[in-house]
C-alpha cells in the first residue's frame, strides 16, 4: 500500500477517514479479533486489511494511544491496552465515535466552567432545582432505569445556574450531542455491577455538593473529573 490516498481517502478528507479507521480498529478489538494484551498486526499488513494509507493509520492509532486502548512498545509494536463492550458501538452513529470522544473533551472545559459559575452565582431557586434534579437521577438508578434523561436534566440546571444564557445556548445548539454522550455511559453503566452505577453517582453528589458549598474551586474539579470520567468508561470493558 502506498502512501497516497485511496479515492474513498480523497472524498472524505484524510483526517475523517482516520476517524473512520480508528473506528474500524475499536470494533476489532471489541469482537475479539484483537485480543486483550495481543500485539497489533505491523502496520502495512494493518493498513492493507483496513485499505488504508499508512499516513491514515498512523494518524489512528495515535488516536488510539491517546485513549488508552493501545500501547505502543517501543522495537515491538502496538498492544491492546483495553477491549470496550460492543455494545457502545451499536449507540453511535458509524463514523463517528471519534467526535463523540471529541465532544468529551470539549465538555470536560465547558461544564466545568459551568460548575464553578454555578457555584457562585446560583440562587435559591437554582439550588432547589439542582438539588431536585440530583433526587430525580438518584430515582431513577434505584429503578434501574437508564436515566439519561435525569442526567441531562441535571447538568441543564447546573448550566442555567450560572446566570449565563450562553452556557444553555451552547447545550441548545449541540442538543444532539449531549444527549448522545448521556444516553451511551448510562447505558453502559447499566451493564456492569451496582458498585459502579454507585461511583457515577458519587461523582454527581460531589459536583452538587461543592456547589451548594459554593466552592467554585472543587465543583469545577468534581465536574471536570466527572466527564473525563465518563469518556474513559466508554473504552472500559463490561466487568471493569
Amino acid at each position: 500500500m502506498t502512501s497516497a490516498m485511496t479515492g474513498h481517502e480523497q472524498k472524505a478528507g484524510a483526517t475523517r477517514y482516520s476517524d473512520i479507521i480508528y473506528e474500524k480498529i475499536i470494533a476489532m478489538i471489541a469482537d475479539g479479533r484483537f485480543a486483550l494484551n495481543a500485539r497489533l498486526p505491523a502496520e502495512p499488513q494493518l493498513a492493507a486489511m483496513l485499505g488504508a494509507s499508512r499516513p491514515v493509520l498512523r494518524e489512528a492509532l495515535e488516536r488510539l494511544r491517546q485513549d488508552n486502548l493501545i500501547v505502543s512498545r517501543k522495537g515491538s509494536g502496538s498492544y491492546v491496552r483495553q477491549r470496550p463492550d460492543s455494545t457502545m458501538l451499536q449507540q453511535v452513529p458509524v463514523g463517528s465515535l471519534a467526535d463523540v470522544q471529541r465532544f468529551f473533551e470539549f465538555r470536560a472545559g465547558l461544564e466545568a466552567a459551568a460548575a464553578g459559575l454555578a457555584a457562585r452565582n446560583a440562587t435559591a431557586q437554582d439550588r432547589s432545582r439542582i438539588t431536585e434534579a440530583l433526587a430525580r437521577l438518584e430515582a431513577a438508578m434505584l429503578r434501574g432505569d437508564l436515566g439519561a434523561e435525569e442526567d441531562l436534566a441535571l447538568h441543564d440546571a447546573i448550566a442555567e445556574a450560572t446566570g449565563n444564557p450562553f452556557h444553555m445556548q451552547v447545550r441548545g445548539m449541540y442538543r444532539g450531542h449531549f444527549s448522545i454522550g448521556h444516553s451511551v455511559t448510562r447505558s453502559l453503566s447499566l451493564r456492569r455491577s451496582p458498585p459502579h452505577a454507585r461511583a457515577v453517582q458519587r461523582e454527581h453528589d460531589a459536583i452538587v455538593a461543592a456547589i451548594l458549598a459554593r466552592d467554585e474551586d472543587a465543583a469545577a474539579l468534581a465536574m471536570r473529573d466527572h466527564i473525563l470520567n465518563a469518556r474513559n468508561r466508554m473504552f472500559s470493558g463490561v466487568d471493569d
